[in-house]
């Protein structure tokens, strides 16, 4: 089916706004070529974040029921138009049409959280009188917002992850700026453009689309720009750390997350949790099931079934209903997932299901006995890829899993209580779900990690703390001259 070429434009500051230079988006199903996006330069950003903070300093104090107005009628905006943005989300994407369905559904809750939480920006007050001499002095902090945000999305989920710097920001009473990740930019686009219908004023949103080199780092560096927060790779992420200067910076920068099974686990709904954890987004999901860690006693039993689950596995063109695995973002994504199993295979591991490419197709992927220094074993795959090997207790199972250098969530299944608090307490993680896989997540939740996986907590609550300021107030009180 011929797609007709769409002529974007990007949003700055109020404007749409053309440009002569431009780069291309592909859908990466066949590898056509779907939209002609403008290729900002440095100037461009720079005009982004001059505008953002002019327009945040000219509003002495934007009042929080506007905030929510504007929150309102975005998230009413795309409910309206949840199939254009699942369309637009799957076109440009990997993830198939349903899996864009469901990434729509849950950026429509984060926007609605974030006008929810808008009211909910409170301070408390302070017992002065807690030290001694200060009997006489009474006060409180409020949060305030720290001005002009900067912001750097990826790929895999090209919305909801956009939703979840916008939505806080707004809600904080800041201004954001946002550089989409330049294979699915269009998403963003289409974001802000249900923003500009429900009336944000000028200035405090810019979506500026280009080269990551020529504008991101125009973005990092800018002495305007108070907070950075990115979601990205962890090279990436030490480079933004490095350059960003002083200035708040959030990040949350994926994982190779484990999920240990235990012999008393439910081994179906183990089995179902764990096939989808390890292949919805084809993979492309930075807590998805990468290491599972199964009881020896049921080893055997487990992978028979995860592998057979495995195969019935529906691989094919995402817009299709009954798809169950699309595309990765690009042929040279599928490339490396295939030369990173290819390695594990050389390192003495064992292949059960997949381990085929075709095209940007990659197919899932079943490993066994993948020896620790593989790569595959080390580091963030990204692709549909799970490692499952036999344990002989839980001590073993937590060992293994702690052994790496990431730490954003983890899963157990178990029917013992006594083992779900024990790996509470001893894997070092961000997140435990418990009787579920490591992918599970509500946008309401504090959501990052530790080690490798990143700097503070994203979640709604929890960005608009970090997008804002604690200011202490305190009264000395006087007696009155009688």
């Amino acid at each position: 089916m011929q797609i007709k070429v769409k002529e974007e434009k990007m949003f700055i500051a109020g404007r749409w706004v053309k440009k002569k230079e431009t780069f291309h988006v592909y859908d990466p199903q066949n590898n056509q070529l779907i939209a002609k996006v403008p290729l900002a330069t440095k100037e461009d950003m720079e005009s982004a974040i001059e505008l953002a903070e002019e327009a945040f300093q000219s509003i002495e104090s934007w009042p929080v029921h506007e905030r929510m107005k504007v929150l309102r009628r975005a998230a009413n905006y795309m409910e309206e138009n949840r199939e254009k943005f699942a369309r637009t989300i799957a076109l440009e994407g990997s993830k198939t049409i349903n899996e864009a369905r469901s990434e729509v559904k849950r950026a429509i809750q984060t926007i609605q959280l974030s006008a929810e939480e808008a009211r909910r920006i409170n301070g408390e007050t302070i017992n002065f009188d807690q030290n001694e001499g200060s009997e006489n002095r009474i006060g409180y902090y409020y949060r305030f917002p720290i001005g002009v945000i900067g912001a750097i999305t990826p790929f895999n989920d090209p919305l909801n992850l956009v939703a979840h710097k916008i939505g806080p920001a707004i809600a904080a009473g800041n201004a954001i700026v946002v550089k989409p990740a330049s294979v699915t930019p269009l998403s963003a686009l289409l974001l802000a453009e249900a923003f500009y219908n429900a009336g944000i004023p000028n200035g405090f949103l810019s979506v500026v689309t280009g080269s990551g080199k020529e504008v991101g780092e125009t973005l990092v560096t800018h002495p305007a720009v108070r907070m950075i927060t990115f979601t990205g790779g962890g090279a990436a992420g030490e480079k933004i750390a490095h350059k960003a200067g002083i200035k708040k910076v959030s990040m949350e920068l994926g994982s190779n997350s484990p999920v240990i099974v235990m012999g008393d686990a439910n081994l179906p709904d183990a089995v179902q949790s764990c096939i989808s954890g390890a292949f919805s987004a084809v993979g492309q999901n930075c807590i998805g099931v990468q290491r599972i860690f199964v009881e020896k006693s049921v080893y055997r039993d487990f992978l028979d079934q995860f592998v057979e689950r495995t195969t019935d596995l529906r691989v094919g063109d995402k817009m299709g209903e009954l798809t169950d695995v699309g595309p990765l973002i690009n042929e040279k994504e599928a490339k490396r997932v295939e030369s990173w199993v290819s390695d594990a295979l050389l390192c003495g591991g064992n292949l059960h299901a997949g381990g085929k490419r075709d095209g940007a197709y990659y197919y899932p992927t079943v490993l066994t006995h993948v020896p620790d220094e593989a790569k595959i074993a080390e580091e963030e795959v990204f692709g549909p890829v799970v490692l499952i090997d036999p344990v002989e207790n839980l001590t073993e199972a937590i060992k293994r899993s702690n052994r790496v250098n990431y730490g954003l969530q983890a899963g157990i299944f178990t029917s013992d209580i006594e083992n779900a608090f024990y790996t509470i307490k001893k894997l070092k993680v961000g997140g435990i779900m418990v009787n579920d896989s490591s992918d599970y997540r509500i946008d309401a939740m504090p959501f990052g990690g530790v080690k490798g996986s990143g700097l503070g907590r994203e979640g709604v609550r929890s960005s608009i703390e970090s997008m804002t300021e604690e200011k202490v107030v305190c009264f000395r009180l006087q007696e009155k001259l009688l």
